[in-house]
């Protein structure tokens, strides 16, 4: 069910309820009717509100969660766990070129985006390159191609990765397939997302057994 579609749900329901309400009352006074209708009045711009800005809130209720020692990210050798955050989203501790920034995890994303204060923080320039055209979860908006040096999770790590910089993202960064991609794997187990390190090309040298040996 789309958010629109929720909306419309939940009003028809308040409708539905303030109906029953003056069919079962013996007597309903314009007063009451008017503190009906505020009171939902003010439930529906509530609703609005947080569904506009769900993820922006969602990284605040992390960072609270965190504080109140509710630990989402852990390490286990090279392998990094993320718990589910109590809004139902993954939201991973990131260093772009060394700077630390909450980001919310999103295989639906193609590639990582930041937004224009997270790119001024970590050196990351912009191209020159004409902006491109995304999808978000608020619309169509345009953003600038760019490169961050380095971007890790603990010891996830990866160079030269592209992502994109726009001014539409607000405090929201984001980080996309892209980086996902370059690991050797991810899943989501009992609302823990478990993050793999792609395996390290070894050179091995051979060295001479003693009947090699002249």
């Amino acid at each position: 069910m789309t958010d629109d579609r929720l909306v419309q749900l939940l009003f028809l329901l308040g409708a539905l309820m303030l109906a029953l309400k003056a069919l079962t009352a013996r007597r309903i006074t314009l007063r009451g009717l008017v503190q009906t209708l505020v009171i939902w009045g003010i439930v529906g711009v509530t609703m609005l509100i947080v569904m506009n800005h769900r993820q922006e809130l969602g990284g605040l209720l992390a960072t609270a969660s965190e504080k109140l020692g509710y630990e989402q990210q852990s390490v286990q050798g090279e392998t990094v766990r993320i718990k589910m955050s109590p809004d139902g989203h993954f939201w991973a501790r990131v260093k772009i070129n060394g700077v630390e920034r909450r980001m919310l995890v999103d295989s639906g994303a193609t590639v990582t985006a930041i937004s224009a204060d997270t790119a001024a923080a970590a050196g990351v320039k912009p191209s020159l390159a004409p902006p491109v055209v995304i999808e978000t979860a608020n619309g169509t908006v345009q953003a600038q191609p760019a490169r961050a040096d380095d971007v890790a999770i603990g010891p996830l790590t990866t160079q030269d990765l592209p992502l994109v910089v726009g001014d539409s993202f607000g405090d929201l960064d984001v980080l996309g397939m892209n980086f996902l991609s370059r690991l050797k794997s991810w899943r989501v187990e009992n609302r823990v997302l478990i993050l793999e390190p792609a395996k390290r090309r070894e050179e091995r040298v051979l060295l001479p057994t003693s009947g090699d040996r002249s």
